[in-house]
């Protein structure tokens, strides 16, 4: 066996390469997944002479790490169900359920893996044609989920720190944090548009060429060649499908993308690191000059996720001009993409907004962006004020009540024994405690007293008015030690009672004041002149045309019920407005005007799902509401309380303090609908990834664009950037277990961790 695996070694041209029978030893380690760190220590471990080989033999055939892919995709419901934990099987023994693990690590050595035979074609189910629709197996998915772990291994630490996605806390709301802690006085930007192209022969190649400079392995650059052959793996600029969650986009796709445009992304890093030692940083005092000229050196930002790729200069159009022809020359030339010119055009910063990763973005002022407290505000805080300082008022008149009662209980106590007894006989005694509540009492007093200015003035006026005893004739004729403790007296008055030097120190403290809101006022406008800061919007027409598109709202822009919906159960229904509304809030939570999409999703959505929910049991708004109350809650088969749509408290602690790495657009969810079936057919298993439930129940899928009967393709009539599935998933029964029908419904779980080939055929 040995012989025979060397003599293929030396057909397929690999050098040094170790028996298979030592890269798995016979060991219970050999069938444990790996932690990130093992993993890692494994690629690098075929790293030599600056170039990474035998990576297909040496790692990704391993067991250890097809068991470490299939632990990443899996969704069982074991890693939130606490009862199925305690007996819930290894990730072994799901697998070797559907395929051997060394079977396939023993042909992905010898390089005799099939992809073709993995891949599932969809046919689209209308009658007017369309593409087909071809997806990965199981256990395609595994070899795809491997080589990505390798290849970001791999990738990761070398790809520049502007490039967002497909990576580990590199999303969408990590670009824009950047963006908006980072970008200082934009003047001029343009953002990158794509024709709509797939990635074809010419691309692929150009690819493998890429991955070549670092990867010297033949036979993974012939896994992806063939993944992208038989259409497993498609990559298509100008869509609207990457980071959605989409079916059609393979777990590959962003890794990939990043790795062909890396050096794309390495020139532009070494044009901003150019710039910046033409324009050194100024310490920020020495920025201002004497004649009170400011200085903005010229800067460069570039941001990219996957393909919406985004320049921003800070210096003049002329430089943003010829940096935006270098860029157009570049990627049409070296990478040969296809870019749309028109839409790829130049923007002021100060006057236009331009779109990024779905979101709106200006350059504004940094008093827009912290707005000063509006006169009714104010008027509301000092209202606020008043009203705590009559509660405390309140609370120290009662306080005072109840020592004077304790004070009279005290005082009645002890008289009583001084009458009774000759003296005090306790069994404790009580005169620390007494003596510590009246020193509380009188120090309390005694602050009370010093802090108000009128009361000391006026007893200092009454005890130093009519002062003869500082006339000399009459100190004279008094004794000395009553001169002496006169005189000690006014100095107690002078010091305790006379409120000169409080007063002074209180008109200091408002002159303080007065100066710090005038420097505040004074830097505000210094920096509202010469700064400029990046604001970030959620686009607000086009959520209103999806809310009226989705059939949210009718044409008034009013909730209305959605009637396809009515099939569903209660739950479900709640279930698939509060995913769709989640998933609005966690995206764009980290808006400036996100207080607009909090409405939208409070109101229009909320009132949707009531009116829906009156419909099906055919009852007024009114009645759903007293049933489901506001926050629509539901109840579980054992009765106990659920709450799956956000509540008004949650939807007004929700802001850019909570910010998520990549949250998914809406997309999915909206586009989206599971109509549970009753069927008398024998219990399928579930067909998300690895998962054993048999108590399933069988789910059509209804598309958004079909169910509208609207070509996404038309620009008129679909929303501009919003992605859908693909229709060939139309109509298409999949069983799913309650435990993942919840997971799809809330958006944890996308229909990419679905084994869509799995679909039954469901009268």
């Amino acid at each position: 066996m040995l012989t025979n695996l060397r003599r293929l070694a030396v057909l397929f041209c690999v050098p040094r390469t170790k028996p298979y029978s030592v890269l798995l030893p016979n060991n219970p380690n050999s069938t444990e997944p790996l932690s990130a760190h093992q993993l890692k220590a494994l690629v690098l471990a075929q790293y030599s002479h600056g170039n990474f080989s035998n990576l297909v033999q040496n790692v990704v055939a391993l067991p250890a790490v097809l068991l470490t892919a299939c632990q990443n995709i899996t969704t069982s419901p074991t890693r939130d169900d606490a009862d199925y934990q305690a007996d819930s099987p290894s990730i072994l023994h799901l697998v070797s359920k559907r395929f051997s693990i060394h079977e396939m690590g023993r042909q992905l050595y010898q390089n005799q893996f099939d992809i073709e035979a993995c891949c599932v074609t969809i046919e689209p189910s209308t009658k007017r044609g369309g593409e087909s629709l071809v997806l990965p197996s199981l256990k395609l998915k595994v070899l795809i989920e491997a080589v990505r772990m390798v290849l970001e291994v791999v990738y990761d630490e070398r790809f520049v720190t502007f490039s967002y996605g497909g990576r580990v806390g590199m999303g969408r709301h990590t670009a824009i944090r950047y963006l908006k802690n980072s970008v200082q006085n934009p003047s001029w930007w343009f953002n990158v548009s794509f024709g709509r192209e797939k990635f074809d022969s010419t691309h692929v190649e150009k690819l493998c060429m890429f991955m070549g400079e670092k990867i010297k392995d033949r036979i993974l650059v012939d896994i992806i060649r063939r993944l992208f052959e038989c259409n497993a793996v498609q990559i298509e600029l100008g869509g609207c499908y990457f980071g959605r969650g989409f079916p059609q986009e393979s777990g590959l796709s962003s890794i990939l993308l990043n790795i062909y445009f890396d050096g794309f992304d390495k020139e532009i890093q070494d044009m901003r690191l150019q710039k910046n030692q033409e324009n050194p940083k100024f310490d920020p005092n020495e920025v201002v000059s004497k004649d009170h000229v400011f200085h903005k050196p010229v800067k460069m930002y570039a941001v990219r996720y996957l393909d919406d790729i985004l320049v921003i200069t800070s210096g003049s159009k002329m430089l943003t001009m010829d940096l935006k022809s270098w860029v157009l020359k570049y990627l049409e030339g070296r990478l040969e993409l296809k870019v749309n010119k028109v839409e790829t055009a130049l923007h002021s910063a100060v006057s236009e907004k331009i779109d990024f990763v779905g979101m709106e973005l200006r350059a504004a002022e940094p008093s827009v962006l912290h707005p000063p407290m509006s006169e009714k505000a104010i008027r509301a805080r000092k209202k606020y004020l008043r009203q705590k300082e009559v509660r405390s008022l309140e609370l120290k008149n009662a306080r005072e009540r109840n020592r004077k009662k304790l004070g009279m209980k005290i005082f009645s106590h002890v008289f009583k024994k001084l009458k009774r007894s000759d003296g005090f006989k306790f069994d404790y005694q009580i005169e620390n405690e007494v003596r510590e509540i009246f020193n509380t009492w009188a120090n309390e007093v005694a602050q009370e007293f010093f802090g108000s200015l009128e009361e000391r003035w006026n007893w200092h006026r009454m005890l130093s008015a009519g002062d003869f005893l500082s006339l000399r004739h009459i100190r004279d004729q008094l004794p000395k030690e009553l001169v002496d403790a006169y005189d000690n007296f006014q100095e107690q008055v002078d010091k305790h009672l006379n409120p000169t030097k409080a007063r002074k120190l209180l008109e200091e403290e408002e002159r303080r004041r007065e100066e710090e809101e005038n420097q505040k006022y004074a830097k505000t406008t210094v920096e509202d002149l010469t700064k400029l800061c990046m604001k970030v919007d959620a686009p607000i027409e086009l959520i209103r045309k999806t809310v009226k598109l989705a059939g949210f709202t009718n044409h008034m822009g009013r909730p209305r019920p959605i009637s396809f919906l009515t099939a569903l159960e209660d739950a479900d229904i709640v279930k698939w407005y509060g995913g769709v509304g989640r998933r609005w809030l966690d995206f764009f939570s980290c808006c400036h005007n996100f207080k607009t999409v909090k409405t939208i999703v409070t109101y229009h959505l909320r009132f949707s799902c009531i009116l829906t929910l009156a419909e099906k049991h055919e009852s007024t708004k009114r009645e759903a509401i007293k049933h489901y109350t506001k926050d629509l809650k539901i109840f579980d088969m054992s009765g106990n309380e659920e709450v799956h749509f956000p509540t008004e408290k949650e939807v007004k602690m929700m802001g850019d303090k909570n910010l998520s790495v990549d949250p998914k657009l809406v997309d999915g969810a909206l586009c989206l609908a599971l109509i549970r079936l009753a069927s008398d057919e024998p219990p399928y298993s579930c067909v998300a990834h690895f998962c054993e439930r048999t108590d399933t129940v069988v789910y059509r899928v209804r598309l958004l664009q079909r169910q509208l009967n609207v070509n996404p393709l038309d620009v008129e009539k679909w929303i501009q950037g919003m992605g859908v599935i693909h229709e060939s998933l139309h109509l298409k029964c999949l069983p799913l277990c309650p435990h993942h029908v919840h997971d799809l419904y809330m958006g944890k779980i996308t229909l990419q961790d679905i084994d869509c080939t799995s679909f039954v055929d469901v009268d």
